[in-house]
Formats: C-alpha cells, sequence, structure tokens
C-alpha cells in the first residue's frame, strides 16, 4: 500500500491491496475522491472499514480512482457531514443518522436499544433495507440524493460513568452523553439525564463534569481515551446502537462511469462484513484494556436486565408509532430490519 500526502493533511491513496476481482475499463478517466470524517485517526472503525474500502476500490479500479483522505473533523464537524457531501465540499463523507435523525429518521432503526447482540448481526440486518430497492434507500436516501457506499453499526452501546455503577437504580439522575434519537427516550426511561453531543465532545466534557458518564461502544471508549475519566462501565446490555454510513451525493455518484460504480459498492459490503468482524471479535479484548484502564466491569443483576429489556421494547414501539404519525413508515421500517435480523440468526 503506497500512500503519499496532498494538501491540509488530506492523504491520497495511490495504491491498495487486491481484494476484488475487475477493474475500471479504459474509457475511465483518472478521478480523484475526497474523503471525509469525524472518526480520530487511531479509532478502531478507521483500518477494517475505511482504510480497507480504499485499498479496495483504489487497485480494482486499476489506479484510475485516487483518494484525498481527511479524517478527525479536518472538513468540517460530525453534524455536517450529509451536508458537505450533498453540497460538494466533499465527496465521500461518514454520516451518522443519529446527529441528522430529522433527514435520516429511518435509518436510526439499527440505533434502537434491545434489538441485536453482535455488530454484524446489526450491520447485515440493516443492509438490504439501504441498498437500492430497500425500503430506506426509496424513502429516505432517495429524496435526499444521497447514496451509501459502506456502512456498519456498532456493537451495542453500554453505559460508561465516572460515578459507581451497580443497579439500574445507580443510573438515576446521572448526566450521560447520547448521540440522540432512541438511545436519549431510552436514558430517560432509566431515569438518567440525556445529553446530547458527538463523540470529539465526550472527553472534556467528561474531564470537566459536564457530564456523569455516557453510552458508547466499548471500542469508542478506547478510541476517545475514556479510561481514567470513566471508572465503571457495562457488559452484556444494549443501550442502542450508532448506525455510520459512508455515502456520496447521487449527481456526484452518477458522473462516474459503471465500472467505478460497480466496484465502490461490491466493495462497500466487503468492508462492512470485514469491519464489523474485526469488531465483534475485538469486544472481549477491549473490555480487557478497559480493566487495565483502571474501568471496572459491571453485569447488572438478572432483575435488572429484564428491566432494561422491557424499557427497549416500549421505545422502539414508541419511535415507530412517531414516524408512522408523520407519515413515515416506521413501523414497517422495524418490522423489515426485525425480520431481517431474525432471519440472519
Amino acid at each position: 500500500m503506497i500512500y503519499r500526502y496532498g494538501r491540509a493533511a488530506g492523504l491520497i491513496l495511490a495504491l491498495g491491496l487486491t481484494l476484488f476481482s475487475g477493474v475500471a475499463g479504459s474509457q475511465d478517466k483518472k478521478i480523484v475522491l475526497r474523503l471525509a470524517h469525524n472518526l480520530p485517526v487511531n479509532h478502531f472503525l478507521v483500518e477494517p472499514l475505511v482504510k480497507y474500502w480504499m485499498d479496495a476500490v483504489a487497485k480494482n479500479a486499476g489506479g484510475m480512482v485516487q483518494f484525498e483522505y481527511y479524517p478527525a473533523e479536518q472538513l468540517g464537524k460530525a453534524k455536517d457531514m450529509l451536508s458537505l457531501a450533498l453540497s460538494g465540499v466533499t465527496d465521500i463523507a461518514l454520516v451518522v443518522p443519529a446527529y441528522v435523525s430529522d433527514k435520516m429518521p429511518l435509518s436510526v432503526v439499527a440505533e434502537l436499544p434491545g434489538s441485536f447482540g453482535t455488530s454484524c448481526a446489526g450491520t447485515f440486518a440493516l443492509l438490504p433495507l439501504t441498498r437500492e430497492g430497500g425500503v430506506i434507500a426509496a424513502r429516505e436516501y432517495a429524496p435526499l440524493g444521497f447514496r451509501p457506499l459502506f456502512s456498519i453499526v456498532l456493537p451495542p452501546y453500554q453505559i460508561f460513568s465516572r460515578h459507581k455503577l451497580e443497579s439500574v437504580k445507580s443510573l438515576e439522575g446521572l448526566k450521560l452523553q447520547t448521540t440522540g434519537g432512541p438511545k436519549e427516550s431510552m436514558i430517560r426511561k432509566l431515569k438518567a439525564v440525556p445529553i446530547r453531543m458527538t463523540g470529539p465532545e465526550i472527553y472534556e466534557s467528561l474531564s470537566r463534569g459536564t457530564i456523569d458518564g455516557g453510552t458508547l461502544a466499548t471500542g469508542s471508549i478506547l478510541s476517545y481515551n475514556l479510561p481514567g475519566q470513566a471508572k465503571f462501565v457495562t457488559a452484556g446490555e444494549n443501550f442502542g446502537s450508532v448506525v455510520a454510513i459512508f455515502g456520496i451525493g447521487e449527481a456526484r455518484f452518477k458522473k462516474l462511469s459503471d465500472s467505478v460504480q460497480k466496484i465502490m459498492l461490491e466493495a462497500g459490503e466487503a468492508a462492512g462484513g470485514n469491519a464489523c468482524a474485526v469488531v465483534d471479535k475485538g469486544v472481549e479484548a477491549d473490555y480487557e484494556k478497559l480493566k487495565q484502564g483502571g474501568m471496572t466491569v459491571v453485569s447488572f443483576p438478572p432483575a435488572d436486565r429484564k428491566e432494561i429489556a422491557a424499557l427497549a421494547v416500549t421505545v422502539r414501539a414508541e419511535w415507530a408509532d412517531a414516524l408512522d404519525k408523520r407519515g413515515k413508515p416506521g413501523s414497517e421500517v422495524l418490522k423489515a430490519f426485525t425480520e431481517a435480523l431474525v432471519a440472519g440468526r
């Protein structure tokens, strides 16, 4: 793999690893695409998802596609990534539906609490809904002019805290960071106080005491360097998740040749599968690192876990009903996602 650095610390990917068959035809002109995201450069998704996809596309396009790479909010804040992609400031951007739930409410279905136990379960269940012909693609992405290229649903989110966790009751009154949406509803039902903020804001807010803790996947707790600031973390729960979708404006996508489009989409499905497998495999190791960082891993009593599961069912039903009342297919999408989860087991 060969990289060379471009302007504004952008990283231009020139060559990658041979991961797929097929190359772009001779009719394709060399293009350079800007790819931006808000993740720290050491985030656990960068290698198995983002760079995996860029490597695959660069190689299988026969050198016809290169990338300028802008991590860590170099081109804009996390909440602005969708507008940056649609406006052409960047070509490809990481969009987190929870940050733009007014524009992508249906995509939040995979962020509902209590739905699944692994990243791959959520990732593969969401995929048929978001690829071309799926209900979310038709009802949400097409009107926006947005084309998803590759995505992942993170492992179930856990609660981390500066204060001792030992039961559901110990969550009451805690100020907990969330990305909004159904996770916010779940936190309220647990009688805690949700504070909406993006990942890069958590460390400073936690160190200042603005928040008592938050909800993240175990890998993200490590990526944002939170052990030391946080002392406790739950295990075995699902307080929600986050969907990470890397996409491009539909108008920009259609300007690419058919062969390049095909390479991008095929690489996208492979990248999502690769990343979720890597992430799921790493959860156990994440907990060991969290312990080494001074955090105590907490498993709630069976009665508390049953209570949490019941609250999650209520959150999912309320989410679907609220969207139905807005004229959006909330129940249809929840049913499709649930059926896809069952089919994948």
